[in-house]
């Protein structure tokens, strides 16, 4: 490693299912990660049967876990904070008018409407760069009944640094995911905003990763107990997962796999091609102003929903890594199913609904959970190769090696098969990326990689203590 000096920060990584406090250990011989809480996410019904997150809840787990880290690390030097993208809050008043709409709400198809209406999606790629997904938080807002009350909209990483500070910004990777920023200057587009009702007063100023945002004050302040500084790192998750990819070689592809799998490569600039468009290819921000290209795959929700159907049926918890040895055991034909299904985007009967489209595609019905788990796995390996392969075709890059991150970097059957179901060495690692890249843009805002170290450099760093395991593609 090249860094420094060192110390330690606090990195809150929230995600869909679930949401961490971290410390984060940086010195020129090591960099750690320890787990100090970690909480429950997800949707909750609202009183009409509207989906909603708990912010209350996360709020205070967050609180909590920062409270629990000062005591256990007296010497924090600053909080990082990254999440899911897309979703909002409405501030008023320096109060949370609602709790926020969570992604997966039906509401958001009436503002797909409503949004192509005015300005067709070929013309908001051109724009914007982003993948049609029917949640993106310009839809979102088409729908939202609250917009005109609220004095600023918060992306959920951002009102989190809100509440603890009182800063009201958006940090450039997540606000990159509203639709409303310019795919090729960064900023946000007013004129897209005024055309679709939105008031640019609602869209807080853009900063960049490594911008301090102030202190903790107020309520938070004196719960946590100590005036810690907050300092934006790419909050869009993925974007704090990219920056932990320690990416082998120029023309390496990463896919961030957790609920989602997040399939792409690191550009200079954007692709707004219409084979780009055709292909549901994005363009998002990433730290240091890179692209991050990519197509979203729907990851591991689908093996998790399928296990919690079973472990409800069972009335008992699924052995998880004995069902995917058993699963890797299962042999002959295996049939495959669209993993991007749109009919598979929802919560429920899993199973099921795989059944139901592998029969109306005239596939084999796996029979035993092993068997369908197998399906699964392979499926989304099938479709982890194919956004390769586009990527690489939509680039110009002959993609040469795949580097899996985040919770899918520890199923080696999915690391396997998408091995050889791309033909291509697969390196799976750190599990840890996104926490880890959190905690890189901290430590070098405080210079402990020096304040101009490169992507590369921090990747470096990430390569030397934590390297990956790989995987090579397997003939038949």
């Amino acid at each position: 490693m090249t860094s420094r000096s060192g110390g330690v920060v606090a990195a809150v990584d929230l995600g869909a299912t679930s949401g961490r406090v971290m410390l984060g250990y940086v010195d020129d011989r090591m960099l750690r990660l320890e787990q100090v809480a970690r909480f429950p996410n997800g949707p909750v019904p609202g009183a009409d049967g509207e989906l909603h997150w708990d912010f209350t809840a996360l709020y205070r787990h967050i609180v909590d876990g920062l409270t629990e880290a000062l005591r256990r690390e007296p010497g924090i030097a600053s909080i990082g904070i990254d999440s899911w993208a897309v979703d909002y809050g409405l501030v008023h008043g320096g109060e949370l008018l609602d709790e926020p709409f969570h992604y997966r709400d039906e509401r958001t198809a009436r503002g797909v409407e409503t949004v192509h209406a005015e300005a067709p999606f070929e013309e908001l790629y051109r724009r914007n760069g982003l993948q049609f997904l029917p949640f993106n938080t310009l839809y979102q807002y088409a729908v939202e009944q609250r917009l005109a009350d609220a004095e600023v909209s918060l992306l959920i990483p951002d009102l989190v640094a809100f509440l603890l500070t009182g800063a009201r910004v958006a940090e450039r990777t997540n606000a990159s995911t509203t639709g409303l920023v310019d795919v090729r200057t960064g900023e946000w587009d007013l004129e897209l905003a005024a055309r679709l009702g939105i008031a640019a007063s609602v869209l807080p100023p853009l900063i960049d990763p490594g911008t301090v945002l102030g202190t903790l004050h107020g309520e938070a302040r004196e719960r946590i107990g100590a005036p810690l500084a907050v300092i934006a790192v790419g909050s869009h998750d993925t974007a704090s997962a990219v920056v932990a990819v320690p990416l082998s070689t120029p023309d390496a592809a990463y896919i961030s796999c957790g609920t989602w799998g997040l399939v792409g490569v690191e550009l200079d600039e954007p692709v707004v091609s219409d084979a780009a468009r055709a292909a549901n290819f994005t363009n998002e921000g990433g730290v240091d102003g890179r692209v991050r290209f990519l197509h979203n795959v729907t990851g591991l929700w689908l093996l998790s929903e399928a296990v919690r159907t079973w472990e409800a049926e069972d009335g008992a918890v699924i052995d998880l890594p004995g069902l995917l040895d058993a699963a890797a055991s299962v042999s002959g034909d295996i049939p495959l199913f669209d993993a991007n299904d749109a009919r598979l985007s929802a919560p429920g009967d899993m199973p099921a609904r795989i059944a139901a489209v592998l029969a109306e595609a005239g596939a084999r019905v796996p029979a035993t959970r092993e068997a369908l788990a197998r399906t699964i796995v392979e499926s989304i390996a099938q479709a982890f190769a194919d956004a390769v392969a586009t990527a690489g075709a939509l680039t110009g890059r002959a993609i040469d090696v795949i580097h899996i991150v985040g919770g899918g970097a520890l199923n080696r059957l999915l690391c396997q098969a998408t091995a050889d179901r791309s033909g291509l060495p697969v390196l799976a690692g750190p599990v840890e990326a996104t926490a880890l890249g959190n905690v890189l843009v901290q430590a070098r805002a405080h210079g402990w990689f020096g304040r101009d170290a490169s992507l590369e450099t921090l990747r470096m760093a990430v390569a030397a203590v934590f390297p990956p395991e790989r995987f090579e593609p397997r003939a038949g």
